[in-house]
Parts: structure tokens; sequence; C-alpha cells
């Protein structure tokens, strides 16, 4: 693997995690949207002047985006199954900064995708 996919791996990953973890803070912070009695077009309203949450969306286009351009670069096979380091990320982090419970079968779960990514990348 070249050095640009590997960037562009670390980019993607840091993308993801970051947009996930603010879109998950933000949305615990506003709470539940209701969809009865216009309150919908309320939330939308809200949560679109929520400046953390309009964040957590360009970090989610910047994922997108530099997911493209690794497709062009590696293979699919490779770019797909590595992508999933963000979900051991995003667990560390939850439990770290969103003080989230983690059951012991959920830390197995991360460890064992983090085994597969370590695979991927001999």
């Amino acid at each position: 693997m070249t050095p640009l996919v590997w960037v562009l791996l670390f980019t993607m990953v840091g993308s993801t995690v970051a947009g996930d973890l603010l879109q998950s803070m933000e949305m615990k912070r506003y709470g539940e949207v209701g969809f009865r009695n216009g309150r919908l077009a309320a939330a939308v309203s809200a949560l679109c002047r929520n400046v953390w949450l309009a964040l957590a969306i360009v970090f989610m286009a910047i994922s997108f985006f530099v997911f493209l351009k690794l497709l062009t670069v590696a293979d699919l096979s490779f770019a797909v199954p590595a992508s999933a380091a963000s979900f051991v990320l995003e667990t560390l982090f939850a439990r770290i900064l969103l003080k989230e419970q983690i059951n012991l079968r959920r830390w197995a779960g991360a460890a064992l995708v983090a085994c597969g990514v370590a695979l991927l990348a001999l």
C-alpha cells in the first residue's frame, strides 16, 4: 500500500469518528425528535442552527469524499473493511467522551473488528 492510501484511510476514519461523535453528542443534548403535531419542522429548524451538528455534517462529507478518492487508489476489498477501524475508535471514544457504558460483548466485538483490520494491514 502506498502512503497516500494510508493517509486517505486515516483521514476517512478520523472524519467518520469525529462526525459520529458530534452527531451523538448533539442529539443527546437535543433529545428526542417528535414526528407529530408539527414538531418535526421545529426540530429540523433548531437542529439546522446547531453549529456542532453542522460541523458533524462537514466531517461526514469529508469522510464521503475521501472515501471516493480512496476507491480510486485502493481496492474496494481493502477500503471497506479497513474503514471498520472507525467502529473500534467510536466504541473507545463513546466510553471515554460520552461516558457510555460498554458491555463485554461490545468490547469483544470491537476487538474482533480491530483484529480484522490488522489482518488487512499486513
